[in-house]
């Protein structure tokens, strides 16, 4: 019989049950549960508990392929602002399904058309990945939706981006695809520059 170590040794750092059951049985995967050796992040969804990473965010890519970090959270992560959202802003195409999540989320629903615009993949440990929007397009997301977090936000990302050697012409070009965005952003970099 396999020892704990063993049984642990087969399964990534985060899994499916349908995943750990192609590895494991099923009673063995509830002795590690009893153990404490994994641990659950959602319904159906579990890590290694001495896996140190992102639960909320392993959920969300797990629960949503298309999830894109974006507006707020994405310019703490590119390190753009100085705040720690409460919440994770994740967006999805227009007319996508948002799944219940235990992380807190504000689901925001962008245009199908633009959604891929600046898009990347982070890899966000257990052998998975979320999207996320560039430096570029976070800027121009958040210059488009200043009603919503104000324009100090945007302005202050902006500042930032620039003064670590951020190209103005890169960001108008990202902002093309977005026109109501082109002349607010200009009059900003106009009195930046």
């Amino acid at each position: 019989m396999p020892t704990i170590d063993e049984l642990l040794a087969e399964l990534p750092d985060t899994f499916r049950y349908s995943e750990a059951l192609e590895q494991i049985s099923e009673r063995q995967l509830r002795r590690l549960l009893a153990d404490g050796r994994i641990t659950p992040v959602s319904r159906g969804l579990y890590r290694k508990s001495e896996w140190l990473g992102d639960d909320g965010l392993i959920e969300i890519a797990s629960k949503s392929p298309q999830a894109t970090i974006c507006l707020r959270s994405a310019l703490a992560k590119h390190d753009l602002i100085d705040d720690i959202p409460a919440e994770l802003d994740i967006a999805v195409p227009r007319g996508s399904w948002t799944p219940e999540t235990m992380a807190p989320v504000r689901w925001r629903s962008f245009d199908p058309a633009t959604f891929s615009i600046g898009r990347e993949l982070l890899d966000i440990g257990g052998g998975r990945s979320i999207g996320i929007y560039s430096a570029e397009r976070s800027i121009v997301d958040a210059f488009r939706m200043r009603h919503l977090d104000g324009a100090d936000l945007a302005n202050e990302a902006l500042k930032r981006w620039l003064r670590r050697g951020g190209q103005p012409s890169e960001l108008l070009r990202v902002a093309k695809a977005f026109p109501r965005t082109i002349t607010p952003l200009r009059q900003t970099l106009e009195i930046l520059l």
